[in-house]
């Protein structure tokens, strides 16, 4: 689990910042007003949830990430010191792997590597779009998601009861 910094983003008036050209690069790296983080939370059996972040810090992430871990469950991120901090709040097993430090498996089970694997594949299939606003950024993570969960078997009936919202597991999160 880690936030996704999204630099193919065009600005709206729910963005700070001024709008960029279509498919333009944001001047920073990393995390920066430039930039809509994204909250991706996946399980080893691909069980996804991602959620539209106004910032990285511990009030922005705690209320969206905490109802979606269960109290048995042992949280794998990267190094970022915040997870540290809410998982020790909720009393949650927390498993942080250094990649900045060459990390990449922490005792032969504990990893990243199921959500690197996603945040590739989301990014890869965003270029075709050359950024997105961010007001419809809920909307292509949906897709997204009910793309990569079902894969061959995707149907229009699918897709019209997911628009509906009688599919919520293609649904989007809220941060609030």
């Amino acid at each position: 689990m880690k936030p996704i910094s999204w630099s193919l983003l065009k600005g709206s008036v729910d963005c700070p910042g001024s709008a960029r050209k279509r498919g333009g690069k944001a001047i920073k790296k990393g995390t920066s007003k430039e930039q809509v983080p994204v909250l991706v939370v996946r399980d080893r059996h691909g069980e996804t949830a991602d959620c539209i972040l106004h910032g990285i810090s511990k009030q922005q992430i705690e209320p969206v990430l905490i109802p979606l871990l269960n109290k048995d469950v042992i949280l794998c991120t990267d190094g970022m010191p915040t997870y540290k901090q809410i998982t020790r709040q909720a009393n949650i097993v927390h498993r942080p792997v250094n990649i900045t430090a060459g990390q990449r498996v922490m005792n032969n089970i504990y990893h990243i590597q199921n959500i690197n694997a996603y945040d590739s594949r989301l990014k890869q299939w965003m270029k075709k779009f050359h950024g997105v606003a961010t007001r419809y950024l809920g909307s292509y993570l949906g897709w997204h998601r009910m793309i990569d969960r079902l894969g061959q078997n995707i149907t229009s009936t699918l897709c019209f009861l997911a628009s509906l919202g009688k599919i919520r597991q293609f649904q989007q999160l809220t941060a609030t």
